[in-house]
């Protein structure tokens, strides 16, 4: 239980708080608590999600567009799918991250949810906008900068930035980081934790306010899925349905004469 309180509190301490002397005490503690740990194959995979968060907690997440940003976000999000990986590979610790994309068996389940996901994707992100302006009088759309004059190419730049970051959402959280936590621990438990960890980092790069419960939420329904199916299919292509209300939302939020065609919108005379 101790590894566990420590695990979520030097998650929420170093990446979204920013508080890293005390969130560095707890992320002690947890090393600590690990290392003393009988159990071989516990102290190899939590070390290695430590690891993950001591480098996310070290990174500024944030929304901006640009090149640089890019790059310096872009860096350690592949080193926290990369490393575990390769770890694994040449630690000899048994196949846990396989990045398997086809499930090994088509539940109808699956298909359903996400189905419904397109609907429920637009009532929530809408939900969850008005909640932020009505109780914390924040924008959420405005999160992400854009130019004040439609411009395509950066409608296109937000478009394939947020979908770069959805699609690496899933590759960390779930194939990763919750198959390591599911090799040690509970269904429950191992859900629980990734759902901390997916929600402290996308807190951190913009879904504040409502954002912590919604977020959690959702990771929870991915993780769940993830158990079931077996495979990325079903969770990529959940995500990528809100990534595209999500992006649709706030070029609206810009440029309200934009529909969902946004991406080849040109009857407005934009280039």
């Amino acid at each position: 239980m101790g590894m566990l309180v420590s695990y979520v509190a030097a998650t929420i301490l170093l990446i979204p708080a920013n508080q890293l002397i005390i969130g560095f005490i707890f992320l002690a503690v947890c090393v600590f608590l690990v290392a003393a740990d009988k159990e071989a194959k516990l102290r190899r995979r939590m070390g290695v999600l430590l690891a993950c968060v001591v480098i996310l907690g070290l990174t500024d997440i944030n929304t901006s567009l640009s090149n640089d940003n890019f790059i310096k976000v872009g860096v350690p999000f592949t080193l926290v799918i990369v490393l575990p990986f390769l770890y694994q590979r040449f630690s000899g610790d048994d196949n846990i991250i396989r990045f398997r994309f086809w499930p090994r068996i088509w539940r109808k389940h699956d298909i359903i949810y996400t189905v419904i996901s397109i609907p429920l994707a637009w009532l929530v992100l809408k939900g969850y906008a008005w909640g932020n302006l009505v109780f914390l009088e924040d924008e959420l759309f405005r999160h992400w900068e854009m130019p004040k004059e439609p411009n395509q190419g950066m409608i296109r730049r937000l478009f394939i930035g947020i979908n770069m970051v959805g699609i690496w959402d899933e590759l960390f959280f779930v194939n990763t980081a919750y198959a390591l936590l599911r090799s040690l621990f509970s269904y429950k438990v191992a859900n629980a934790m990734q759902a901390v960890l997916y929600t402290a980092v996308l807190f951190d790069m913009a879904f504040t306010g409502l954002g912590i419960f919604i977020v959690f939420f959702f990771a929870w329904t991915q993780g769940n899925m993830f158990e079931k199916s077996e495979s990325l299919l079903w969770v990529l292509i959940v995500h990528l349905i809100v990534d595209f209300f999500l992006v649709a939302f706030i070029v609206q939020t810009y440029y309200p004469e934009y529909g969902y065609d946004f991406l080849w919108q040109t009857k407005f005379g934009i280039e």
